[in-house]
């Protein structure tokens, strides 16, 4: 199987597609937003077989009630699998972000995941630890905890607590994109994964890593979406440029502002926390006055129904829109001030 080549800056790369009828599973990362969606798309129109591909979510508030995530987005997702009929797979860690946050010489709560054969529970019994505040924005995971705890941990344990991923060829499938960050440009567009096992003398996994997308534009994204006719999620269309987190810690200020008009309680608790934690989420000023320094995205203003959607939780009958048309969130427009 071909390797593409690391990317140096400045570099082009030409990204060879793997073998993908090679894999016994293809396991597609999908958050609701238009990256992992862009690459289920790219692996259906590169002839994937479907029937070898399967959905993961990983659910930041642990079925808990909506914290830091969007309300709208495990129903988006549950719409966007059986649209597609594709089995869909949810993780989490117990009590999810915010007791996560809350941990006070305590050890980091089980991950719980989902299996065609039910549910399982794994860890909960490392060393304690105390957070007691927000993640930090940073490049590096053990300051910025969130992706590292709720989302990377929780994805390996639940490929290694799988008998059913031993002695077989797995492929794991992200949507990181180089144009979204430096630090994103310099991943690998295809490389062994975290996982894999393809060498040891027990319990064998071959788990391959690959990003599709990750040379590709926002435009191609989108366009991918268009021919789809898969609807942007709903943060989008209210004016969010990325579907992360609805108070996720690198939101700028018109993000924040127009959080606080949409869901003003959310906001409070957000901003409690700070005063109860003496530490901001952002490093040089909090929630309150960066809030003030924003505008709200006009779209949330002028359309209640958005807003409406994008606090939902009730399930979506589909994501397949006979009218597809661009969100205002595009190429980072928010419906309003950039």
């Amino acid at each position: 199987m071909p390797l593409c080549a690391d990317r140096r800056p400045g570099q082009s790369v030409d990204v060879m597609s793997p073998d993908l009828a090679s894999y016994d599973s293809i396991i597609v990362a999908v958050s609701g937003g238009k990256d992992g969606t862009a690459c289920l798309l790219a692996l259906l129109e590169a002839g994937a077989p479907a029937e070898r591909i399967e959905l993961w979510h990983h659910d930041v508030d642990g079925e808990g009630g909506s914290f830091m995530d969007w309300p709208s987005t495990t129903p988006y997702v549950e719409a966007l699998a059986h649209d597609f009929g594709l089995p869909l797979y949810r993780s989490w860690r117990e009590g999810g972000f915010e007791r996560e946050m809350l941990r006070d010489n305590a050890p980091t709560a089980p991950v719980v995941f989902e299996t065609p054969d039910g549910v399982i529970t794994a860890g909960g019994h490392g060393p304690e630890g105390t957070r007691l505040r927000f993640p930090q924005v940073s490049a590096s995971l053990s300051v910025r905890w969130c992706s590292a705890s709720l989302k990377v941990d929780v994805a390996d344990r639940a490929l290694r607590g799988q008998d059913r991923f031993l002695n077989c060829r797995t492929l794991v499938v992200t949507g990181e994109r180089a144009e979204e960050s430096p630090a994103r440009a310099r991943y690998a567009a295809f490389e062994p994964h975290r996982t894999d096992t393809r060498n040891g003398t027990r319990r064998r996994r071959h788990v391959d890593h690959w990003r599709p997308v990750h040379q590709w534009s926002e435009a191609e994204v989108w366009a991918i979406l268009r021919r789809w006719r898969v609807m942007p999620a709903y943060p989008y269309q209210v004016g969010f440029s990325r579907l992360s987190c609805a108070s996720c810690i690198f939101g700028n200020a018109d993000q924040f502002a127009t959080l606080k008009w949409m869901d003003a309680n959310r906001f409070a608790k957000l901003n409690g926390y700070e005063k109860e934690f003496g530490c901001t989420i952002k490093r040089d000023r909090g929630l309150e006055q960066l809030s003030s320094e924003g505008t709200v995205y006009q779209v949330a203003r002028s359309r209640p129904d958005l807003v409406a959607a994008c606090l939902s939780d009730r399930p979506l009958q589909t994501v397949l829109a006979e009218n597809w048309s661009l969100p205002a969130g595009a190429f980072g427009n928010g419906g309003g001030p950039v």
